[in-house]
């Protein structure tokens, strides 16, 4: 994965779709993100504790978790800023 760039951050983003996903974006103004190294959460476990668990101990437990790609998403809903700890668990994208 490329080194993070300095204006970025990492977020977990909602869309209008119920898409949840995670990555880096420089601007997280506006209805349309883009995402480097973004990946897809298709499932987080019970352990996370709803969906804002995803940006403080980021997908733990069962969560199930895709590979990284770059992506804009468009009808974003929220943008949740991530813990480091958070940032470190979903780098690793479990699948279990």
């Amino acid at each position: 994965m490329p080194r993070k760039k300095k204006n970025e951050k990492a977020v977990v983003v909602t869309t209008k779709h119920k898409g949840v996903f995670f990555g880096y974006a420089e601007d997280v103004e506006g209805e349309t993100i883009f995402l480097r190294a973004s990946r897809l959460c298709l499932y987080w476990s019970e352990e996370v504790k709803g969906f804002g668990g995803l940006g403080v101990t980021g997908p733990i437990g069962s969560s199930r978790v895709g590979p990284p790609i770059d992506i804009q998403l468009r009808d974003i809903t929220s943008v949740v800023f991530c813990t480091p700890e958070a940032t470190k668990k979903w780098e690793e994208g479990p699948w279990k």
